[in-house]
């Protein structure tokens, strides 16, 4: 899986839980300063991904940009 598919999956997911429109997320897109994203938003998007991608992430205390969350998921799937 490519880093953009992965990308617009991830997309999907903030735009659905954080009620947004699509070009406000982008892969520089800082989770808690520019979604107003809280611990609890944060749990949620990242149960959600693991579902999505039938990954565990692990050390998820470094994810603070969309990109963090891609590049952390593209690891996991690339490992499969």
């Amino acid at each position: 899986m490519t880093q953009e598919e992965i990308f617009d999956k991830v997309k999907d997911i903030l735009v659905d839980q954080f009620d947004l429109e699509d070009s406000e997320v982008t892969m520089t897109t800082n989770m808690t300063d520019d979604i107003d994203a809280d611990s609890l938003d944060l749990f949620e998007v990242l149960n959600q991904v693991e579902d999505e991608f039938d990954i565990k992430l692990e050390d998820t205390e470094e994810v603070s940009t969309v990109a963090d969350l891609v590049n952390k998921i593209k690891e996991q799937t690339d490992k499969k």
